[in-house]
Formats: structure tokens, sequence, C-alpha cells
């Protein structure tokens, strides 16, 4: 069986790099965006690979994933990786937080990859016993580990990323008689939108350690918080 990759966030950046790095080794790949006609590299992978399709997809409309995993309800999925994120504002200081921006942060980085877990969970039940273990793999990021703050500041988006590592703690325990296993992924600081022109790595690196982190994974690791180069990162 053709593995199959369920992906958010497709359109761009890191997604829109491991979109093209699974295709590639001939995964077929599932690609979810706001909106996929307005994203011209994801258009130009799907016009060159017939391995790939494309889905409108908003993570915080709730209504919609459930749509779209009835849709797809008859598809294994051997890897989700949820990577659509919100950075939210920059450069508030405490005593400056917007409150309504953080609410939109943690729908988009904390509920949605719960909502998306809890629809797509019987997709990845049905790829257990394909040869590839299902993995439920998130983005999360360094600045959600608690025990790696040194410097302070970004509350709204290091809260929505230690929340999300919580969540995705729990999923690894729930889903681990399931036959899933989920695991929290550290991108690195990647040359995005989001990351900005001075990070250290761009999007394709980024991508292969990531891939070869999933690749590699172990049910030792299931509910670990592990960087693109497999070392571990504290809670």
């Amino acid at each position: 069986m053709t593995p199959t990759l369920f992906i958010t966030g497709a359109n761009r950046g890191i997604g829109l790099a491991l979109t093209e790095l699974y295709l590639e080794h001939g995964w077929q790949v599932i690609a979810c965006c706001r909106f996929p006609g307005s994203a011209p590299h994801l258009m130009t992978l799907k016009n060159r690979y017939t391995t790939l399709s494309t889905h409108a997809l908003d993570v915080t409309d709730h209504a919609a994933v459930q749509q779209l995993a009835s849709e797809l309800s008859d598809v294994p999925i051997h890897l989700l990786i949820n990577n659509a994120g919100l950075y939210g504002p920059k450069g508030y200081a405490f005593g400056e937080v917007d409150t309504a921006a953080w609410r939109d942060v943690l729908e988009v980085n904390t509920i949605a990859p719960l909502v998306i877990a809890e629809h797509f969970t019987p997709h990845l039940i049905k790829a257990r016993h394909s040869g590839h273990t299902p993995i439920f793999a998130f983005l999360s990021s360094k600045v959600g580990s608690m025990s790696d703050n040194q410097s302070g500041g970004g509350y709204i988006y290091r809260s929505s990323k230690a929340a999300l590592n919580a969540v995705i703690k729990s999923l690894s325990i729930d889903l681990r008689d399931q036959g899933i296993r989920a695991v929290a992924l550290h991108p690195g600081w990647v040359q995005t939108q989001m990351g900005g022109p001075n990070a250290l790595i761009n999007a394709q690196e980024s991508a292969q350690g990531l891939k070869q982190v999933l690749d590699t994974l172990t049910d030792s690791q299931n509910g670990s918080f592990i960087d693109y180069q497999g070392k571990e990162i504290g809670w």
C-alpha cells in the first residue's frame, strides 16, 4: 500500500517543503490550506504529481474539519502532520497583551490540532496494518518549552505551544492502545514568513530533518518533544 500523508498549512514554508519532499518519496499527499487555488507553488506541485490532492480547509472551522474527515472516511492515513500555525502579535511587552489576538492564536495552535485528531483518528486506525505505524505529528516550537525559557516574553505564542505539547502528551497516552503514535516536533528556526529572513535554516533543511525523525520514530519516543535533528527537548 502506498503510504498517505495528510498535512495542514501546505501552501508555503515548512508545510510546502514537507509536501514536496513526501511527494518526491512516492507518498500520496492530501494537502490542506485555506485557499489552495491562491497558492501557486502548491498548484505547480499538483500539476506535476498525480499523487497530490488539495483541499480548502480553515482548521478553526470545526464543521469543515468534520466534513473533510467524512469525505475521506475510506482513506487510510499513515501520517498526519498538523503544520498550520499562527504566531500572532510581535514586539509587545508585559502589560500590552492583546487578549483577542491570544484567543485567535489558541484557536489555531492548540484547539484545532485536537479537533483534527479527534476526527481523523479513524483514518489512522485504518492504516495500522500497512507496514507503517500511523503517526500524529504536530509542529510545536522550542519556545513552548518551559524549561528552555530563559528570556521571558512571547506570552501568546509560547503559551499556545506549551498547551499544544500538553495535548500531544495526552494523545500519545490515549491513542497508544490503538497503535497510533503522537509526537511534538520543533522544526528549528526556519526562514519562513513566521521565522523571518535571519533564521538559521531553510524550509527544505527543516523538512528533511523532520522526515528523518518521523521515519525512525520508535515506540519509546511516543509522546516526546523532538527537534528536526532528532534531539529531545525538555517540556
